[in-house]
C-alpha cells in the first residue's frame, strides 16, 4: 500500500514547495499593501518563457541567473506602472489594475509566442531520475522542499534581522504611521515585489522541470492554488503560506493516488471553504483589530 502511495507523496511534497514559493509572494504583498497581486501567476509564467528563449542562445550557467534578474525586473516594473500611481486610490481601483495587469501580461505572452506551447529546457541534474525506496522520481522532487524551506528561512531571517525587514514589518502593521516616521514606503514596497518575483522565478524553474510545457496561461492554476494556500495558512503569514502550500500539494496528490484525479483541483477549494467557515483568518492568521 505504502509503495503505491509513495510516488504521489513525493510529488505532493514537491508541488507543495512550488506552491509555497509562489504563495510567499502573494502573502508578502498582501501583508504590506492589503492587495492581492493577481498578476503574480503571470510573472511565474513569464519566468518560464524567459528560460525557454534565453537558453536558446546562452549557456545554462548564464541563463539561470539572467532569468531571475529579468523576472525581478518584471515584478519591479509591474509595481511601478500598475500599482504605484494608485497608492492613494480606493482599494477596488488597485484590484482592478491588478486584474488588468494579469490579462495584459497573458495577452502579451500570447502575442510573442503565437499561442504555441513551448518546450521547457532540461535543467542539468534536476531532471535526473533517482530511486527513493520503491519509487522512481526526479531529483527536483527531493530538492524542491529542501530549497523551499532554506529560502523561506533566509527570508524570515531577512525580515526579522535587517533594516529593510524591520521597515517591512512596520509598514505591514501601520502603513500611514510608518510613512510619518520617515520610512521610505516606495522602497519597501518595491523590495517586496522584488523578493516575491525572485521566489516566483525559482518556483517556475522547479515547476517546469516537472511539467515541461510552457503556455501563456499555464501559471493561472498554480497561481490560484498558491493564493488559496496563502489564504488557507492565514494571508500575511509567511510560515502559514508555506504550511498551507505543502498541505494542499500533498492532499491533492493523495486524492490522485486514491483514483479521484478529476476532483483534485476541486478539493483544494472545498478545503479552503471548510477552513474559512471555522477560522476565517486562516490557520495562522490573526484577527484584525478595527480602529475606531
Amino acid at each position: 500500500m505504502f509503495d503505491k502511495i509513495l510516488p504521489y507523496l513525493l510529488a505532493g511534497i514537491s508541488v507543495g514547495g512550488q506552491y509555497a514559493l509562489i504563495a510567499v509572494g502573494y502573502t508578502m504583498v498582501y501583508g504590506i499593501l492589503r492587495l492581492i497581486n493577481f498578476a503574480h501567476g503571470d510573472i511565474f509564467t513569464a519566468a518560464g518563457f524567459f528560460m525557454v528563449y534565453i537558453t536558446a542562445s546562452l549557456p545554462m550557467g548564464i541563463s539561470i541567473p539572467l532569468v531571475i534578474v529579468l523576472t525581478v525586473a518584471l515584478g519591479f516594473v509591474l509595481e511601478r506602472v500598475a500599482y504605484k500611481p494608485l497608492r492613494t486610490a480606493p482599494r477596488m481601483s488597485v484590484m482592478i489594475s491588478a486584474i488588468g495587469a494579469s490579462y495584459l501580461m497573458q495577452n502579451l505572452m500570447w502575442y510573442v509566442t503565437g499561442g504555441l506551447a513551448k518546450q521547457y529546457p532540461v535543467l542539468p541534474w534536476l531532471s535526473d531520475s533517482v530511486q527513493i525506496g520503491s519509487a522512481s522520481t526526479k531529483v527536483v522532487s527531493i530538492v524542491t522542499p529542501i530549497l523551499t524551506v532554506a529560502l523561506v528561512v533566509a527570508l524570515v531571517m531577512l525580515i526579522k534581522h535587517t533594516k529593510i525587514g524591520m521597515a517591512m514589518r512596520a509598514v505591514s502593521v501601520d502603513f500611514e504611521t510608518s510613512q510619518l516616521m520617515g520610512i521610505r514606503i516606495n522602497s519597501v514596497i518595491s523590495m517586496t515585489f522584488i523578493i516575491g518575483s525572485a521566489l516566483a522565478a525559482v518556483g517556475s524553474m522547479l515547476f517546469f522541470t516537472s511539467y515541461s510545457t510552457v503556455t501563456p496561461t499555464v501559471g493561472a492554476m498554480p497561481g490560484l492554488k498558491a493564493f488559496v494556500a496563502a489564504v488557507f495558512g492565514g494571508i500575511g503569514s509567511i510560515p502559514g503560506a508555506v504550511i498551507g502550500a505543502f498541505i494542499i500539494g500533498i492532499a491533492e496528490n493523495l486524492i490522485k493516488a486514491a483514483g479521484y484525479t478529476a476532483f483534485s483541483d476541486a478539493f483544494t477549494f472545498v478545503l479552503l471553504i471548510i477552513v474559512l467557515l471555522f477560522k476565517p483568518t486562516g490557520l495562522f492568521g490573526e484577527a484584525a483589530a478595527e480602529k475606531v
